[in-house]
C-alpha cells in the first residue's frame, strides 16, 4: 500500500513538472504590419468570485503572459471590480494590457462592455446599455449572438454596436449551428470581427482570439482599432473574418500565433495527473477501509 501511495504521488510530482515545462509560452518579438502594432486578444474572460470561474483577476494576468496575450478584458458578471483590479495587477507587475470590462448579463442579450469604470445595469435594453457604454468611453461587442437574441438587436441598435463575436467556444458546443448564427450575426452590419474565449476557467484563456491592429499596446488605441474595425480573427475551419484589407496584408503572418494543440508533454502531464490522481483516491480508500475493518471485527 506504500509503494501505491508513493507510485502516485511520484506521478502527480512527474505531471507537474511536465506540465512546467510545456506551459513556458514561446518569447515572440512585437508584430507590425503596415505601420500597425498587431495584438493578440482575449475580450471576454471571467474572473473568480465575482464570476462563475477558477482564476483571480491577478492571475487571469499571468496566464494570459502564458497564453501570448498582449490584452485581455476581464468582464465580470454585471460588474467591472474585477476588471479593475486585474488592470491595477498589470500595471504593477509590467502587462499585459488589461481592459476594464462586463458583461452585461440580461435576459434577452449579453454584451460586452469593454473600457468602462462604472457597471451598467442589466435592465437596460441593448440601445440603451450601448449608449452607457460609449459615454464612458468603451466598446459594445455582442457576446455570442446566436439567433435567441437578435430581436434584441434591431436595425438601430446594431448601427451602434461596435463589434461581435464571430469566433468563440460556442462554435463547437452548437456544432455548425453555433458557428452560423454567429456569423449571419456579424454580417447584419459593418462590425468589428472579434473571436473571445468567454473564459471561465475550463479552457485555454484565449483559444479564440482577436487580432487586433492598433497604434500601440495602449487601452485608448486597442479601443480606436475596435472601432474602426481593424481587426482580424480567424475560425475553426482556418477562414479569416474582418477588414479585408489586412487579411490580405498579414496573409501567413498570424497563424503561428494562433493557439497551438497540445504537445507530447502536454499530453504526459495530463496522463500522469490523471493516473496520479486515480491511485491517489484508490490508496486512500483501502486505508480508510483498512481502518474500519480494524474497528469493527472484534479481536
Amino acid at each position: 500500500m506504500n509503494s501505491a501511495r508513493i507510485g502516485s504521488a511520484g506521478l502527480l510530482l512527474a505531471a507537474l513538472a511536465a506540465g512546467t515545462l510545456a506551459d513556458r509560452p514561446q518569447s515572440q518579438p512585437p508584430l507590425w504590419i503596415a505601420g500597425y502594432r498587431v495584438l493578440a486578444a482575449d475580450f471576454h474572460v471571467h474572473s473568480y468570485p465575482m464570476s462563475a470561474s477558477t482564476l483571480a483577476p491577478w492571475d487571469l494576468v499571468l496566464e494570459a503572459r502564458r497564453q501570448s496575450l498582449d490584452a485581455i478584458s476581464i468582464t465580470g458578471h454585471n460588474q467591472v471590480e474585477a476588471g479593475l483590479w486585474g488592470r491595477w495587477f498589470a500595471r504593477l507587475v509590467g502587462g499585459p494590457t488589461v481592459i476594464a470590462g462586463e458583461e452585461i448579463h440580461a435576459p434577452r442579450y449579453h454584451l460586452i462592455a469593454a473600457g468602462i469604470h462604472s457597471t451598467i445595469s442589466w435592465r437596460n435594453t441593448a440601445a440603451q446599455s450601448i449608449a452607457e457604454i460609449h459615454a464612458q468611453g468603451g466598446v459594445a461587442i455582442a457576446a455570442h449572438p446566436v439567433r435567441g437574441s437578435w430581436p434584441a438587436f434591431d436595425p438601430q441598435t446594431m448601427a451602434s454596436l461596435d463589434g461581435s463575436e464571430i469566433m468563440q467556444p460556442i462554435v463547437w458546443s452548437y456544432n455548425y449551428y453555433g458557428a452560423r448564427e454567429l456569423r449571419e450575426f456579424y454580417q447584419r452590419a459593418p462590425l468589428a470581427a472579434i473571436g473571445s474565449s468567454d473564459y471561465h476557467g475550463m479552457g485555454p484563456l484565449g483559444i479564440c482570439r482577436t487580432y487586433v491592429f492598433a497604434r500601440d499596446d495602449s487601452e485608448q488605441s486597442i479601443l480606436e482599432a475596435i472601432r474602426q474595425r481593424r481587426t482580424v480573427v480567424y475560425d475553426r475551419d482556418g477562414r479569416a473574418w474582418g477588414d479585408a484589407a489586412l487579411i490580405q496584408l498579414a496573409a501567413g503572418r498570424l497563424r503561428d500565433r494562433e493557439p497551438q494543440p497540445s504537445g507530447p508533454l502536454d499530453l504526459f502531464s495530463r496522463w500522469c495527473g490523471l493516473l496520479g490522481l486515480i491511485g491517489t483516491l484508490i490508496s486512500g480508500n483501502r486505508v480508510v477501509y483498512s481502518a474500519m475493518e480494524k474497528e469493527i471485527v472484534p479481536k
